[in-house]
């Protein structure tokens, strides 16, 4: 009676087909230059970027003290100029800073 159980066990295991395990989806690239991130001396020296700081932030790359922020991020300047830099400025330029690719 074991032995048929067992059997019986086996048969049905067999015959019952495999669940696929679930593949988590791949995780989304990070943006190649970002708000948080990116020191403005990068985005000023690429043409591209610099494109999408002059679209969104006008007058912001003609600053007579835009050298002085180079090695910061726009989020680390919106501190100082947050009546410019606000939260819905940097969304939009990040938008645009997503469709740009690292350049190599």
């Amino acid at each position: 009676m074991k032995t048929v159980l067992i059997a019986a066990s086996l048969l049905l295991t067999a015959a019952t087909p495999h669940i696929a395990m679930a593949q988590a989806p791949a995780a989304a690239p990070a943006p190649a230059y970002s708000v948080e991130t990116t020191d403005i001396g990068t985005l000023l020296d690429n043409p591209a970027t610099k494109a999408v700081l002059d679209k969104n932030l006008p007058g912001f790359t003609a600053n007579p003290q835009i050298d002085m922020a180079r090695s910061m991020t726009l989020k680390g300047v919106q501190q100082y100029a947050a009546d410019t830099l606000t939260d819905a400025a940097l969304a939009k330029v990040q938008a645009d800073l997503n469709k740009i690719p690292a350049k190599k």
